[in-house]
């Protein structure tokens, strides 16, 4: 492709070199870099990407787009390219390098703390089950229609999601789905993208360990409505105080959702229990196979997207009604003891708390709680104190545990989660840095009518150690316990 055609959209600041140069593969990562490419230098969270100019030529890089300006020696061969915002013109030509799919297809976005995966995820199965060719972009799993690419973020860098929306778009799809996170909208990933709806679920405490506080984590997700064009829609949870503030500025047309209040989709709870919840959306009953009050918030956001997507109302209602969790999300295993595990990926306080509430309510006084629960490593310290003690006040037994340590040592984790509990709080937890042996005592200690919580990682398959990933499932490690039973 030529360069001038990749380029046009981009707020440049100088150009040397040839305009004209044929560019044959894009990327911001060096290694990747090919005779030919263009490379895109990126300033990212732990690496430099400018620093790795001199890299990307060597490997044949015909093209340089950057931002800094530190070019010290210029090739003949090459044409170097300043930009305003490199992060910004990364999104630009990587829209622009396949084709602008995001604009051949009716995409929404899910932000918001808590529930993107699950939102997303069941929007992508509902169309799918009616028989839409649809894709989904999500923490779990990539999906082109029945096709699963691997995911490694929430949301993946501008070349990996255009690349993927690419594929919908020559694979037919009509629909797509996709979490957008703070991360990504702060680095400008979605930046180039065309939204037809927005949606935004809750806000509460997570990531302050890249945002400055929850000022500045608001006001982020807060400008992705701000960019939605006035031909999208804007649905938002007006039961969380930071609902009516993500439509401050919007053009978007402004839809709401509640359990609390009058909204453009209203619910109302009716019966709880483990297999399910008796609900009512916009005065119509049905069954849901979801637990929590939580996940009615979820499913409310699903109707009102569907809906104002232009579904039926009844086919919306018929397949509400069919579908199921999501993977690691309120997953229930029955143990031959009568005792019940729930694998859960809140990773979150407020999360953590919706979770044990939500078996609060189904278990009355019927049975204990015990909850294993751990925080990841690397990341936000300050919540790690908040997980432990809401755990401990929300349930029976506690067995705090290692999560995702990444490169902190296990041990400092957990001294971080117990510094936040009192005297008599701490005599309720145990503390087991192997997560195995953790999930294992918390089976040990149940009884006849218990449920156990088990925190944190949900979907994961892995449990990651000093950069390496080790091969770990919370719903696999319980059923293996089961089995010996």
């Amino acid at each position: 492709m030529k360069l001038t055609k990749i380029i046009e959209k981009c707020n440049l600041a100088a150009l040397r070199g040839n305009e004209e140069a044929e560019v044959t593969s894009i990327t911001s990562d060096s290694r990747s870099v090919q005779p030919g490419s263009l490379f895109i230098a990126v300033e990212g969270i732990c690496t430099d990407g400018h620093a790795y100019i001199g890299k990307a030529i060597e490997q044949g890089a015909t093209v340089v787009v950057y931002d800094k300006p530190m070019i010290e020696e210029y090739f003949s061969r090459v044409t170097y390219i300043q930009v305003e915002n490199s992060a910004e013109a990364l999104a630009l030509i990587a829209s622009e390098w396949y084709g602008n799919p995001s604009q051949q297809l009716k995409l929404v976005g899910v932000t918001g703390t808590n529930g993107k995966t699950t939102i997303a995820t069941l929007l992508y199965m509902m169309f799918r089950t009616l028989g839409f060719p649809v894709g989904l972009l999500s923490t779990v799993a990539n999906y082109v229609n029945d096709d699963h690419y691997p995911t490694t973020h929430t949301t993946p860098d501008p070349i990996t999601v255009n690349s993927l929306l690419r594929k919908m778009v020559d694979a037919g799809c009509e629909y797509a789905f996709m979490e957008v996170s703070s991360h990504a909208i702060h680095q400008r990933r979605v930046d180039s993208l065309c939204f037809v709806g927005g949606i935004f679920t809750n806000l509460t405490q997570d990531h302050l360990d890249y945002h400055k506080n929850m000022l500045d984590y608001r006001n982020v997700k807060k400008t992705f409505f701000d960019h939605l064009p006035g031909d999208a829609f804007a649905l938002t949870n007006i039961d969380d105080k930071n609902g009516p503030v993500m439509l401050q500025n919007t053009k978007a047309k402004k839809k709401s959702y509640s359990v609390q209040r009058m909204a453009d989709f209203k619910a109302r709870i009716f019966e709880k229990h483990f297999d399910g919840t008796n609900i009512e959306i916009n005065g119509r009953e049905l069954v849901v196979q979801f637990v929590g009050i939580f996940n009615v918030y979820n499913l409310l956001a699903v109707y009102g997207t569907a809906q104002l997507l232009g579904l039926e109302e009844d086919e919306i209602l018929r397949v509400l009604s069919l579908l199921k969790p999501v993977a690691g999300r309120f997953q229930t295993i029955r143990s031959p003891c009568d005792y019940t595990a729930i694998v859960d990926y809140a990773h979150t306080p407020d999360a953590l708390t919706n979770v044990l509430n939500a078996i609060h309510e189904v278990l009355g006084n019927k049975g204990r709680i015990i909850t294993v629960v751990g925080c990841g490593g690397n990341r936000d310290r300050t919540k790690r104190p908040i997980m432990a003690r809401e755990a401990v006040m929300l349930s029976d037994k506690v067995v705090l545990t290692s999560d995702n340590p990444r490169f902190e040592e296990p041990v400092d984790i957990l001294h971080d989660m117990v510094a936040g509990l009192t005297e008599e709080q701490k005599n309720m937890a145990l503390t087991i840095v192997d997560r195995r042996e953790a999930i294992k005592t918390a089976c040990a200690l149940a009884l006849p009518g218990d449920v156990i919580l088990i925190a944190g990682k949900g979907h994961e398959d892995y449990q990651e150690i000093k950069g390496v990933k080790h091969h770990f499932d919370d719903k696999e490690e319980v059923e293996k316990i089961f089995r010996n039973l």
